[in-house]
């Protein structure tokens, strides 16, 4: 605020601003613009705060954790289309509303399906909020209305807890305010890491205004791949001619995806300094249940989606990159697939049978407590599981020799219905309202969208605003859960301890 005041004082008594009179004194005339942006998001970042810590007062309204997480996602959606509206953040000063709503709708819930070119469409400080919303999207405004809360004296603190317990899945309510300062911690650190790894990982044949922008763009595709978001800073994402066979740059995006996709509870649980020295000092210490499915599961899909690619498309998309090439673009978009959308072949290319497998791929999504979409990993596989049990006759569910509740199973099964049936009623409504595409396309459109993907045959753009409705809900639902949000519009049942008759019905 004192430099502000200086800045304006001496516009006021010198007739220039000192700050510009100072960098075009040391030469950086760039920098000018930037303090601009930074006085701006300071601004923003305080009234941020503000918010946060006015949430401890939502209590009065009596809301459900269900319901507040569903509220949460609807208030950041709606602050980033207001945000992006506003004529300084596209570069021709206008856009229409329903794309920025589009926009902030795919950068919130951490989806990276754009309705416009997000490079030539939006200026810095667009691109700079598109950042932020993916950033909030991805460890959701809840935990940093939490961070305050769990700080704050009021008995809404324990709600709050409460709140963050079902946000991130984890049993323990107490220690919510570690567990919270973890997430920040993986998040930002990660996006360091991936950060320096993308700046000495860019093809030469990348080129850059300046040094800062290198920096920046640098930092908004770590922060866009370890959120699992899929947005770049060009035009055919990571297709583009001077990246698309940039192999370190793509192994370096692949492995932010893949941390960011397997949850922060495993992530504490694999990189926490105790947990590791628990693991040396004692060596029956082993990772949690959780932690070992998500990284089973997650592997083998990742590589059975690489091996069917590279099968199907070693003569197609994927011909003429060489042996290791091939192999590096094959992980890649098995690794992307699942949650992130970022792209680094030409999908227009892509046959039948890949694109089936990859709607696959995108319905499974990432592991719970993550910043990707889907029905989640463990969901698959403990349905796969039990179904193989029920087929063999066995009537408890066994899962890496742990026995699986039969509230786990019931749950997992109704998270796959709800989703399978959302899917098939959008995909549905796009084939009425976007007559003019084949059903492949509209519904590997959809399934990308509740997966929060980002992948897309190149419709996008071409939908109607009915279309982008039913896209942009399938987003939001996608990112908050099935489950979620009809916890969040029903009530719960207050008697439960009460049994009918049983009835036999034949099924199959």
């Amino acid at each position: 605020m004192l430099i502000v005041f200086l800045d304006n004082i001496s516009k006021w008594i010198f007739g220039e601003h000192i700050v510009n009179a100072i960098f075009m004194t040391l030469n950086m005339p760039h920098f000018t613009s930037y303090f601009i942006i930074f006085i701006q998001l300071y601004f923003f970042i305080i009234v941020a705060i503000e918010l946060a810590k006015a949430s401890r007062h939502i209590a009065i309204f009596r809301l459900g954790p269900s319901a507040l997480l569903s509220l949460s996602f609807i208030l950041i959606i709606s602050v980033g289309a207001s945000l992006l509206y506003l004529p300084e953040m596209t570069i021709a000063g206008h856009i229409r509303f329903i794309d920025a709503f589009f926009t902030s709708t795919s950068a919130c819930c951490v989806t990276g399906l754009t309705s416009v070119d997000t490079v030539t469409t939006f200026s810095l400080k667009g691109k700079l909020i598109i950042m932020i919303l993916i950033q909030l999207g991805g460890i959701n405004i809840i935990s940093f209305a939490t961070f305050f809360a769990t700080f704050s004296r009021d008995s809404s603190g324990l709600r709050y807890q409460s709140i963050l317990k079902d946000l991130i899945t984890t049993d323990q309510v107490s220690d919510t305010r570690n567990i919270l300062r973890r997430i920040i911690f993986f998040s930002l650190i990660f996006e360091l890491i991936g950060a320096l790894g993308l700046f000495f990982a860019w093809s030469p044949q990348a080129e850059f205004q300046n040094f800062s922008e290198k920096i920046f763009y640098s930092v908004f595709h770590a922060v866009s791949a370890f959120n699992n978001a899929g947005f770049a800073l060009f035009t055919n994402n990571l297709y583009d001619v001077t990246i698309r066979s940039a192999y370190m740059f793509q192994l370096v995006i692949a492995a932010l995806i893949f941390f960011g996709g397997i949850g922060f509870i495993a992530m504490q649980d694999i990189f926490g300094l105790k947990n590791i020295q628990m693991r040396f000092q004692l060596r029956w210490k082993k990772l949690m249940i959780g932690t070992k499915v998500a990284l089973y599961t997650s592997f083998i899909l990742i590589i059975s989606g690489a091996v069917l690619f590279y099968i199907l498309e070693r003569n197609g998309a994927i011909h003429g990159h060489g042996p290791f090439g091939a192999v590096v673009i094959s992980i890649f978009q098995s690794v992307t697939t699942r949650t992130a959308g970022f792209n680094s072949v030409d999908f227009s290319r892509l046959g039948q049978p890949i694109l089936i497998f990859m709607m696959f791929l995108m319905f499974i999504g990432a592991s719970p407590g993550s910043t990707g979409g889907g029905i989640k990993t463990t969901t698959f596989a403990i349905i796969v599981k039990s179904a193989i049990n029920t087929i063999r006759g066995k009537k408890n569910v066994e899962l890496l020799k742990h026995s699986i509740s039969n509230d786990l199973i019931d749950k997992a099964y109704s998270v796959a219905l709800f989703s399978m049936t959302l899917i098939f009623v959008s995909a549905f409504l796009l084939s009425t309202t976007e007559s003019n595409f084949g059903f492949l396309n509209l519904l590997f459109e959809e399934v990308s969208a509740f997966g929060t993907v980002g992948l897309s045959t190149g419709i996008t753009s071409g939908l109607s605003d009915a279309g982008k409705v039913i896209i942009i809900t399938s987003m939001y639902v996608g990112r908050i859960g099935t489950v979620t949000l009809a916890l969040a519009l029903t009530k719960k049942a207050f008697y439960t301890n009460y049994r009918y008759s049983k009835a036999n019905i034949i099924v199959g």
